[in-house]
């Protein structure tokens, strides 16, 4: 009788097993099947059917030699630029610092936020393979010694170089802005998207611009209209920044 009672419990345990392993065969071949059939409508549409583009979505604008012409010419430009910005606070901060210990922290920020202007376009030089200026060495020497020179004649002196220097960066980003936001405006009326690397450039130019004009602000705050001679000194710093800005835009 316990040798019959175990065969007939050996028995079922097969059976369930048998049936478990039945069951679980079939959602595996299901799983399979459903593997398969997503992977057939990606490889035929590129999208599974749940996520296929809508036909009334803008498309992204080409840009046009000219739309190329100038971005690869403003990047240039802002490359340089802000690698004679950092290059400027290099050489102002020793003296500065050792003058005036509490500008320190101040120099710092404006510095590190140069810094990180400079990296984001060289970053995008190196993503979109856009030579820097043939003018950078000469950039480079310009930069140091309106620095070092304006330093020593004072933190006032040092101040109005970095006013006069704003200014002109502020126009020169916001001139760009307008005339990426004209190119929005442009496609938007012709149903087209200007897409998610112009639409970051925007942002970052937009950002890039504002924390110049904090510094301007910062310079004001610290006595830049009291250099002397002031009107000299920020008309001649200007009119070299736009003789520099006008050279690296054509070489």
């Amino acid at each position: 009788m316990a040798s019959r009672a175990l065969r007939t419990t050996c028995q079922s345990i097969r059976a369930t097993t048998n049936t478990t392993a039945f069951r679980i065969t079939r959602q595996n071949e299901t799983r399979r099947c459903f593997a398969t059939t997503i992977a057939k409508s990606v490889s035929a549409s590129g999208l599974p059917p749940d996520v296929e583009a809508s036909p009334h979505a803008k498309k992204t604008a080409p840009l046009s030699p000219e739309m190329q012409k100038f971005l690869d010419s403003a990047l240039r430009v802002n490359h340089a630029g802000e690698l004679a910005a950092t290059l400027i606070y290099t050489a102002q901060t020793p003296p500065l610092i050792r003058a005036y210990p509490h500008l320190r922290p101040l120099m710092k920020h404006m510095y590190d936020q140069e810094a990180g202007h400079f990296k984001t376009f060289n970053e995008l030089l190196a993503k979109h393979r856009i030579r820097p200026t043939a003018m950078y060495p000469v950039w480079q020497v310009a930069a140091t010694a309106l620095g070092w020179g304006t330093a020593m004649m004072g933190k006032e002196a040092a101040m109005a170089c970095t006013e006069a220097v704003e200014t002109e960066i502020g126009d020169h980003y916001n001139n760009q802005v307008r005339v990426l936001l004209s190119w929005e405006r442009e496609m938007k009326a012709r149903g087209e998207d200007i897409g998610d690397e112009l639409r970051e450039l925007i942002t970052n130019l937009k950002r890039i611009r504002d924390e110049e004009l904090e510094h301007l602000d910062h310079a004001v705050e610290h006595d830049a209209k009291e250099a002397q001679p002031y009107e000299p000194l920020v008309q001649v710093i200007r009119a070299g920044c736009r003789g520099a800005i006008w050279l690296t835009e054509k070489v």
